[in-house]
C-alpha cells in the first residue's frame, strides 16, 4: 500500500481577519497534478468539521485516506468556526451578545475560494465536490452558480426542508453559537433507534470515543464540564427564513454536473424523502443517481456500512 502524504494549507475567509483550513491527502507515488476527474473536495455538515468526519480514522483508514490509496486528490475544508479553522471573535463572547454567524452564504463563498485555491495549486479547470448534510446545500448552492468548475457532484444525506419543518438543533436562543457536549452527541446519532439497532450499526465504544473526539477537538472544551463543543448558528438562522418563508435553500434546477444522491435508510434528519425530492429537482443534471445504503443513518459515514457508501461513491466518481 502506498504512502499518503497529508497537508494543511490555511487560506482567507470571506470574513476579514480569518482562515480556513484546507487538508490535503494523496498517495505519494502519484504526481500532486492530476485532472478533475481525480481530484475531491469535501464539505461539511452544521455541527462537525470536515477533519472530524471526512478524515476520522476507523480501524486505521478515514474516508479521505480510502479515495486517495485509490489514487484521489483529495482535499477537505474546514469551514469557518469549524475544526482546524479560526473561531471568529463573536464565539469568544457570550452567544446572546452577537447574532448567528457563518451561514451557509459565508460557507458557500468559502468553498469558492477554496475549490479557486485548489484549482490554482494543481492547474485544473473544475473537480468534484462531495457535500455532507448542510454541506449539501453548500456544495449544491455553488454548484449552481459554478458550473463551469464542477465536474461531478455528490450529496450525502441532500437537505430539503419543508414550511413548518423543525429541527433538533435550534436552542432556545439563538445567538452566535450553540454548544453540543457528547451525551447530547450520542444521543442525536441514536435517535429513532432502538439500543438494539444502535448496537448492529457502530460498537458502543467507538460511538463514544468519536463523541469524546469530536467534542474536545473545540480549542476551549476543558473551560466548562462536561466539555462541549462550540458550533456557528448561521446555519440555525438560515433553517428557520427557509422554513418561515417557504423559500428554497438552495435550487437544484441550476446543477449542471452528474449528480449522486445518497443517505442512510435510518437518516431521520436528511432523510430520504428529503433526497428524492432534491433528486427530483436535477432537472439539467446530465446523469443522476440515488442510492439508499440500508441500515444506515445520518451518521453513516462513522458505521459498519460506510463501506457501501464509499464504494457508491467511488464507482460514481469514476465512471
Amino acid at each position: 500500500m502506498a504512502t499518503i502524504i497529508e497537508t494543511g494549507h490555511r487560506i482567507n475567509s470571506r470574513e476579514s481577519g480569518y482562515q480556513v483550513y484546507l487538508r490535503n491527502k494523496r498517495r505519494s507515488d502519484l504526481p500532486e497534478a492530476q485532472d478533475a476527474a481525480r481530484t475531491v473536495l469535501f464539505v461539511h455538515g452544521a455541527t462537525y468539521a470536515s477533519t472530524l468526519t471526512f478524515d476520522y480514522p476507523i480501524d486505521g483508514t478515514s474516508w479521505m485516506d480510502q479515495l486517495a490509496q485509490q489514487g484521489f486528490d483529495t482535499w477537505c475544508i474546514d469551514l469557518l468556526g469549524y475544526g482546524c479553522s479560526d473561531r471568529p471573535e463573536a464565539m469568544n463572547e457570550p452567544p446572546e451578545n452577537h447574532p448567528p454567524i457563518c451561514d451557509t452564504r459565508t460557507a458557500a463563498d468559502d468553498v469558492g475560494r477554496a475549490v479557486a485555491f485548489i484549482q490554482g495549486h494543481r492547474d485544473i479547470p473544475q473537480l468534484n465536490l462531495i457535500g455532507y448534510s448542510w454541506g449539501t446545500a453548500i456544495a449544491g448552492t455553488y454548484a449552481g452558480e459554478h458550473p463551469e468548475s464542477v465536474h461531478k457532484l455528490v450529496l450525502c444525506g441532500a437537505l430539503w426542508v419543508l414550511p413548518g419543518a423543525t429541527s433538533g438543533l435550534v436552542p432556545e436562543a439563538l445567538g452566535s453559537f450553540r454548544t453540543v457536549n457528547a451525551e447530547a452527541a450520542s444521543k442525536r446519532w441514536a435517535q429513532g433507534l432502538t439500543q438494539a439497532e444502535m448496537d448492529s450499526i457502530a460498537p458502543p465504544a467507538s460511538v463514544q470515543h468519536w463523541c469524546t473526539t469530536a467534542i474536545n477537538s473545540d480549542p476551549r472544551a476543558g473551560e466548562t464540564e462536561p466539555p462541549v463543543l462550540r458550533a456557528p448558528t448561521g446555519v440555525i438562522k438560515d433553517f428557520m427564513h427557509y422554513t418561515a418563508n417557504a423559500e428554497p435553500w438552495y435550487a437544484p434546477q441550476k446543477i449542471t454536473a452528474p449528480t449522486l444522491v445518497v443517505v442512510g435508510e435510518w437518516d431521520c434528519e436528511t432523510t430520504p424523502e428529503q433526497c428524492q425530492m432534491v433528486f427530483s429537482q436535477l432537472d439539467h443534471a446530465p446523469l443522476k443517481r440515488l442510492t439508499m445504503i440500508g441500515r444506515g443513518t445520518h451518521s453513516l459515514l462513522l458505521e459498519h456500512h460506510r463501506h457501501e457508501l464509499h464504494s457508491v461513491v467511488s464507482d460514481f466518481l469514476k465512471a
